[in-house]
């Protein structure tokens, strides 16, 4: 049986809103998700090929081709409504409660597990170009990692351009980081997707460089992050035609909005230029099938060269953060299930 349409993608006598990725919502898979090997060997050791299985392949045909039409569409503010109402389509998790809270005067929500958590905690950074998505709209994805790690996550409303450009998104993380600290909370790991992936590498290697006096992450977890706001990866052009939504027109108007003029350089905007000596060990994963394909292998390479225990798992024929289609992709399924090993092993090893 054909998986159904993603629901965005009915015919209508009215335009239909751009999706913010790949939905999954109304793509099943046939059967249970498949086991996946633990990834195929690479030209580097600190990273991981993970083959598609035949069930996410006919999912992902099937959202892809529903998807194309609108590639490229999502820009600047009026991209907020149907990015959260996309994010806000994941499945909830069970044993999951939320809690709005506000950390050093940062707001965002708490998802804590049902059972008691051994100590430790997550600062989790939403993706959205640095112009979309809020923690309302991602409680139930990060949710989805509480449950699996055991460990509690605050999901961070930082400001967004193009009302509040580089750095106010970097200095409000900053703030909740130090708040969280004081916390007592235990050991905490830094986590986020696409833009949070890359500002959580921002916030730890601005930590990293103010030195081992301060407290510095346990664990730091990307999914497609965006690390390189030059956009000099190959994979803008490698993966140009294979990316099922983004484009290097849209990204760079992205870009744009959140720098306001500054420089595309700077390590705090683009992370890719940081010195990544001292970084807590990190985890990686990204889809082969996107053009920030390079901004995850570089980041890794680069922290790798950095003596920094890192690795990136890649996954054949998959899109930007294809994790959010969790319960839909067995292959979302089995990242979402390595993450929150990873970083319930270094809270642990850190308490």
């Amino acid at each position: 049986m054909q998986p159904a349409r993603p629901a965005w993608a009915a015919k209508s006598s009215r335009m239909v809103e751009p999706p913010a990725f790949l939905d999954f919502t109304e793509c099943t898979m046939s059967g249970p998700p498949a086991s996946l090997a633990p990834g195929r060997a690479s030209a580097h050791p600190w990273m991981a090929q993970r083959p598609l299985t035949s069930a996410d392949a006919l999912v992902v045909a099937t959202a892809r081709a529903a998807a194309l039409p609108h590639k490229g569409r999502l820009q600047g503010t009026a991209a907020r409504k149907p990015f959260d109402t996309i994010m806000s389509r994941v499945p909830m998790p069970g044993g999951v409660r939320f809690e709005a809270d506000d950390v050093g005067g940062i707001r965002g929500w708490w998802c804590l597990p049902g059972r008691d958590a051994p100590g430790g905690a997550i600062l989790y950074l939403h993706g959205g170009w640095y112009s979309w998505g809020t923690a309302v709209a991602y409680r139930n994805f990060v949710g989805h990692i509480v449950a699996r790690a055991g460990v509690p996550a605050f999901v961070a409303d930082y400001r967004l351009a193009p009302e509040h450009p580089f750095p106010a998104a970097v200095d409000d993380l900053r703030t909740c980081w130090e708040a969280l600290v004081e916390r007592r909370l235990g050991p905490i790991a830094v986590a986020g997707d696409s833009a949070g992936g890359g500002l959580a590498f921002a916030l730890a290697a601005g930590l990293a460089r103010r030195g081992p006096d301060v407290a510095q992450p346990a664990a730091l977890v990307a999914m497609s992050p965006v690390t390189d706001l030059t956009l000099s990866g190959a994979s803008w052009t490698t993966r140009a035609d294979a990316d099922p939504y983004f484009t290097s027109a849209q990204a760079r108007a992205q870009a744009a909005a959140y720098l306001m003029g500054q420089d595309p350089t700077d390590p705090q905007a683009s992370p890719l230029f940081a010195a990544l000596e001292g970084l807590a060990p990190l985890r990686v994963h990204v889809g082969d099938d996107e053009v920030l394909r390079d901004d995850a292998v570089r980041l890794v390479e680069r922290a790798v060269a950095a003596g920094v225990d890192a690795r990136v798992d890649v996954w054949t024929g998959l899109p930007h953060v294809f994790q959010t289609s969790v319960g839909h992709l067995g292959a979302a399924d089995l990242a979402l299930d390595d993450i929150s090993a990873f970083i319930a092993g270094r809270l642990t090893a850190a308490a």
